[in-house]
């Protein structure tokens, strides 16, 4: 009942934008306006402006938010959590395990029994980083609404939110060794294949619900391929490749444990921890977990289309929100920039009250974000669109210089992409070169940059396209001591 409430409030939000609105915060104020046809004048970054208030609708607001919380999900969270004994490093009994996996088993299409690997997990992790654990516990009242609305759309068990427990501890923004990222871990070729796109602004495999839905869909492939969950789950990992030879291997064997011996070795541990997830979110009050109830919930979220570019910095600055909330909300904009694409609409995601500020005052905040952005010493990176992927054989006096002028990359990337610890190649060696789309770069006409109060390292190799690395290498005095003022050479 409670999931299904969730889902439904979830829905309704999608279709509206509440036009609600906060206190102006001191120093950026809006001016009131007579009609919404009137003309804006040309702003400063620094103008004062005065923010409209609409009274009527911050009641709907308040009454939209009594009525969210207004259900027996939240009673049975957080009622008298306080209260619960810590038992968590008390021995768990195998006959009391038992039980409670017959009993998850009964309700799921998963396969979930009693073995003794999956006893020595759960043990494990209960008296293991608890801490850890209830911190993703205290996560998932944000985002398994999310999930489960998509799931549920795609008609997928709806335990399966656990699995980007297991892929990510719930962090977006989480990138694995091999480049795999976001909740839902991602390879680029993959998230591409499903629509994610990424370029110089915009990774979409750490958007929450886009990445969800993709991974919906590639869930349903391989359902449709195995006709069993557990199958999935173990090709969604390591590959149907594995899997396929795996049956072979077992003599044609389609139980998940049975073919466990045969499968790579991250992948045999895979299913194992994501049974023990779902056991110990079912039964987290029984052992003691007192997740803290989050201030961040989807359910009071709402999001609205931008029409102009604006960066992390201008809403903050002007909306009573830290960049640190905007950041939690909209985890796909890598540079703290939303842009604007031709014919790709993109949004922001941010408590109802402040969408409900933008959506009232747009011209307004458009119009700050224009007076921000020419304030600005250089201009912003040119939008890069990674294409494709090509295969470069080492040829007789190749050297990394020469290949990465070829394809309009940098050695570094180069080294990057294919793991190089040196600039030495051999002849035939196979290189991984990503070519790209769209404009040229940009850096290729910048000479000097002055260095701004606040500026870091990190901050000025990232809005020039360059590694700290690269930008210590030609700036090896000023890099040890960087001051405002200081010019330092970026090409």
């Amino acid at each position: 009942m409670w999931t299904l409430f969730i889902l439904l409030s979830c829905a309704l939000m999608q279709g509206q934008v509440t036009d609600s609105m906060v206190v102006a915060v001191d120093s950026v104020k809006f001016l009131e306006t007579t009609s919404v046809d009137r003309a804006i004048d040309p702003l400063q970054s620094l103008d004062s402006l005065v923010m409209k208030n609409y009274e009527e609708v911050d009641r709907f607001d308040q009454a939209y938010m009594d009525m969210l919380y207004d259900h027996d999900g939240y009673e049975y969270l957080f009622k008298n959590i306080d209260s619960l004994p810590n038992v968590g490093d008390s021995t768990l009994s195998t006959d009391t395990l038992k039980a409670r996996l017959q009993r998850i088993n009964e309700r799921t299409p998963f396969n979930i029994e009693y073995n003794p690997i999956l006893e020595q997990l759960i043990k494990k992790q209960l008296t293991y980083k608890r801490v850890y654990l209830e911190r993703i516990m205290t996560l998932s009242d944000y985002y398994f609404p999310m999930f489960e609305e998509q799931l549920d759309r795609y008609d997928i068990p709806l335990e399966m939110k656990y699995l980007a427990v297991v892929e990510s501890a719930l962090d977006p923004k989480i990138k694995s060794r091999v480049g795999a990222t976001g909740l839902w871990q991602f390879m680029y070729a993959t998230g591409k294949g499903y629509g994610l796109e990424v370029n110089s602004y915009v990774d979409e495999r750490m958007d929450p619900n886009k990445s969800t839905i993709a991974a919906c869909k590639y869930l349903n492939r391989l359902y449709s391929i195995y006709d069993d969950w557990d199958l999935a789950l173990a090709a969604y990992n390591s590959g149907a490749g594995n899997v396929n030879k795996a049956i072979r291997r077992s003599g044609g064997k389609k139980n998940y444990w049975n073919l466990r011996p045969h499968l790579p070795r991250e992948t045999a541990g895979y299913v194992p921890k994501f049974q023990a997830m779902m056991y110990l979110f079912t039964y987290a009050q029984e052992h003691g977990f007192k997740p803290q109830r989050t201030s961040r919930l989807m359910m009071e979220t709402d999001t609205v289309l931008i029409k102009n570019q604006i960066s992390f910095d201008q809403i903050e600055s002007q909306l009573d929100i830290d960049k640190e909330t905007i950041e939690f909300f909209n985890p796909s904009y890598k540079l703290g920039i939303i842009p604007i694409e031709q014919g790709k609409p993109h949004y922001l995601r941010l408590p109802i009250e402040q969408v409900a500020v933008i959506a009232g005052n747009e011209d307004k905040v458009y119009a700050f974000a224009k007076a921000e952005f020419e304030k600005r010493e250089q201009p912003l990176p040119e939008l890069l669109k990674p294409s494709t992927s090509i295969t470069y054989r080492v040829r007789s006096g190749d050297y990394l210089g020469k290949i990465a002028a070829r394809y309009n990359v940098r050695v570094s990337e180069i080294k990057r992409w294919n793991r190089l610890r040196s600039n030495k190649l051999t002849i035939g060696q196979r290189l991984k070169i990503n070519t790209t789309t769209g404009a040229t770069r940009q850096t290729a006409k910048v000479k000097n940059y002055v260095v701004r109060s606040g500026d870091s390292l990190w901050a000025i190799s990232r809005r020039n396209n360059m590694t700290v690395k690269e930008l210590k290498r030609l700036n090896p005095k000023a890099s040890k001591n960087l001051k405002p003022g200081m010019t330092l050479v970026l090409k």
